[in-house]
């Protein structure tokens, strides 16, 4: 691909510098299609339902997601990505930024770099959140993404992540633990919570234990963990998981604790499958949320 700088103006001052900046709640940086709903797709609606204010930075742009029969797109140039961040923080519209999702990533320098970017946030802004899901594969389809990338997430991001959102196959990648069943996926993610590290939720967890017709999620702090049970919805729209997470982050900048986060974001999920299904619609379909700054 060939990159074509854009050269600035002559006059280097911001534009309207006497205005605020629009303020950015939380950027998600993730993939992002042109037909469907997975990665940035999902995640703005999800928030912006709770009164978050989102900026997107793509890592892949794509027509479709690639289990159609065309797809057209591909990773974000390193340079763009970078200078898509430097010009957010540029423009002083993170003086407010509560939140950064991370989500797809399209390989091993984005992560780099973007664990560089989030780290000069938090020298001024100790309280931003860092929530990563570190999509790297599941049981059924493998590892998915570029080599390399395991080690990547467990160098440049998980150090800095408040939490994490894995599912099984991800978490055993992570850890190199196997976990097979609830107590060996409570004790695999406690190896992750160090340093800023607080939680883990295990999606998906321990799928050769699940009762008929349900799925487990666990959810897990230094202290305690719990299991969620829920409904399993035969239908398999892709962005499942992007919903999940994007729902938890908004739900915790509300206040919620992680438990309750979880448990919101794993009914969010349901309804929305539950509307794919009935509308048999081939992209999931996403119930409608109240906007609302106030935890239940």
């Amino acid at each position: 691909m060939r990159t074509v700088p854009i050269k600035p103006s002559a006059d280097t001052t911001e534009p309207n510098a006497t205005l605020n900046p629009l303020p950015i709640d939380v950027v998600s940086v993730q993939s992002q299609v042109v037909y469907g709903r997975v990665g940035n797709n999902v995640a703005v609606p999800a928030l912006a339902a709770q009164g978050l204010l989102v900026a997107t930075v793509p890592t892949v742009v794509f027509s479709n997601t690639p289990h159609y029969p065309t797809v057209h797109g591909g990773t974000i140039p390193d340079e763009w990505f970078a200078g898509y961040l430097s010009d957010l923080s540029a423009r002083g519209a993170l003086a407010g930024l509560q939140a950064v999702l991370a989500g797809y990533m399209g390989g091993p320098e984005q992560v780099h770099m973007l664990g560089d970017w989030v780290s000069r946030m938090l020298e001024t802004r100790s309280a931003l959140k860092l929530i990563v899901d570190p999509v790297l594969g599941d049981h059924d389809t493998g590892e998915y993404v570029s080599p390399g990338m395991a080690e990547a997430y467990r160098r440049h991001l998980l150090p800095l992540a408040d939490g994490l959102t894995p599912n099984s196959f991800e978490l055993q990648q992570l850890t190199g633990l196997p976990s097979p069943d609830i107590e060996s996926v409570v004790t695999a993610a406690r190896t992750l919570l160090t340093g800023r590290t607080q939680w883990v939720i295990v999606t998906s967890a321990a799928p050769a234990t699940w009762p008929a017709n349900q799925m487990l999620v666990a959810v897990v702090d230094r202290q305690q963990h719990t299991v969620l049970t829920h409904p399993r919805i035969e239908v398999m729209p892709k962005g499942t998981g992007d919903l999940f997470t994007a729902t938890l982050t908004g739900r915790l900048l509300t206040g919620s604790t992680v438990f309750d986060a979880a448990t919101y974001a794993c009914d969010q999920v349901i309804a929305a499958l539950q509307l794919t299904r009935q509308k048999q619609c081939a992209e999931l379909l996403l119930p409608s949320l109240p906007s609302s700054h106030t935890p239940e």
